[in-house]
């Protein structure tokens, strides 16, 4: 009987599941919030000129004011903090946060939208400020967006993005490691869903 239920429960969500739609005038506009259980924020970094090493953020949120009908007119804010670095060693996790990010002073990594420019219907760039060890400077995030459709799951619309960004640590005055041993570059990649907020449409 449990089985039955199940299949019977996954048949009626198929149709939950279709494909996400690019079209604008299928999405609807409004403010939209991070879906945190469905988001990541990973980093890399050159170690000794031989590797990439990777690490995440553990605590990061978002907020979307974004009309699929003007994606140029969009708002971004992301917000990450500071101490939830995790490179899966916690001794070296708490080096990181609190001598290279200084967390205690600097507890929120922010980087705010102030221009958008549209590339395609899939593809753009969010111009704006990154704020990052007490230092702020431009950024510029390269976006994907993967579409958007109704969740059943979650009982809300919802749009998806991926996005990379790469900074120079040297400017934020993480580290002081030589390039040889530690990259200045950091490439940072977000995987993003938004729900949107209010009433579902």
């Amino acid at each position: 009987m449990l089985l039955r239920s199940a299949i019977i429960l996954a048949l009626l969500l198929i149709p939950a599941c279709a494909t996400p739609s690019t079209d604008p005038q299928r999405l609807p506009a409004g403010n939209w919030a991070l879906d945190a259980d469905h988001a990541s924020v990973t980093w890399r970094v050159r170690h000794l000129g031989l590797s990439w090493y990777t690490g995440r953020f553990d605590g990061i949120d978002a907020s979307l004011d974004f009309d699929p009908a003007h994606p140029d007119a969009a708002q971004l804010t992301a917000i990450i903090d500071t101490a939830s670095i995790s490179t899966g060693d916690p001794d070296f996790d708490r080096t990181l946060a609190n001598d290279w990010l200084h967390a205690a002073e600097s507890p929120q990594i922010i980087f705010t939208s102030n221009r958008i420019e549209v590339i395609d219907g899939t593809h753009g760039r969010a111009f704006g400020d990154l704020v990052m060890n007490s230092r702020t400077f431009d950024a510029v995030m390269e976006i994907e967006f993967y579409g958007g459709s109704f969740n059943m799951l979650a009982g809300r619309d919802t749009v998806g993005f991926g996005a990379d960004m790469v900074i120079d640590r040297t400017d934020f005055g993480v580290g002081s490691l030589p390039a040889s041993i530690v990259g200045t570059e950091i490439r940072i990649h977000i995987e993003a869903e938004f729900l949107r907020q209010g009433a579902p449409s």
